[in-house]
């Protein structure tokens, strides 16, 4: 059964998001991908899927924005199954430590990491409800939003943005324990080349995005296992 499917920050060809996007559309899958700014490589995917790929404008940033585009959204479906909140952010200082860290700069991380997500989330709560297989909302995390892990001293604002977004998962969880339709996981997706260059990571987005598609189906009605989990469906710690 085809899905309709909502995925945030797509408009990198080597990053997690594009390669979602192509996964679900290899799938069969129809797929709304949004972006903050155009993105030439989205734009090409879509000539090869014009039915199924809507690409949408949408800041998470800003609740105006992504209202903007739920509501656009709501023109083109009625519902969605699945939403993967995937774009984030790292200001210019996240690899300084306490001394040479601009302190401003951790709340716009957060409101943009943690807070952009559920500005999704509740922004097209309408259409997910309205699922026929029951919804799930993925926020993806990362091992650097663990307290319980935590061992660096940087990543001042991506890793409270992500500890804040784990919390904020779990809340949500609380909120919709009772709702059989409405699931909500955070994840670390596990270390991808999603940069030019870097040959270190051991993942490859594209063939990575398939795993974790495939992982997805299995967190959809899965009220009772870990939140906050790896690319491998394990607990990660808090």
């Amino acid at each position: 059964m085809s899905q309709h499917v909502l995925i945030t920050g797509t408009g990198r060809p080597y990053a997690l998001g594009f390669n979602l996007v192509k996964r679900y559309l290899e799938h069969g899958d129809t797929v709304f991908a949004s972006v903050r700014r155009p993105s030439e490589a989205l734009e090409e995917m879509k000539k090869a899927y014009p039915d199924r790929l809507h690409i949408l404008t949408m800041d998470i940033a800003s609740t105006d924005s992504v209202n903007a585009a739920a509501r656009e959204a709501e023109r083109l479906t009625d519902h969605l199954d699945l939403i993967v909140n995937n774009a984030t952010t790292a200001s210019a200082d996240t690899m300084k430590e306490l001394p040479d860290f601009d302190l401003d700069l951790i709340a716009p991380a957060v409101n943009v990491g943690a807070v952009g997500p559920i500005r999704v989330l509740k922004a097209f709560l309408p259409l997910l409800r309205k699922s026929a297989v029951g919804a799930l909302v993925v926020n993806i995390s990362s091992e650097a939003g663990s307290i319980g892990k935590c061992y660096r001293t940087f990543y001042l604002d991506y890793g409270t943005e992500k500890a804040a977004l784990n919390m904020l998962t779990m809340t949500l969880r609380n909120y919709f324990r009772n709702d059989p339709n409405l699931n909500i996981i955070c994840l670390h997706p596990g270390w991808m080349r999603t940069n030019p260059g870097n040959t270190e990571a051991p993942l490859d987005p594209y063939e990575h995005a398939e795993t974790l598609r495939l992982l997805f189906e299995t967190k959809r009605h899965d009220k009772d296992g870990p939140v906050f989990i790896t690319y491998s469906g394990e607990a990660y710690p808090w």
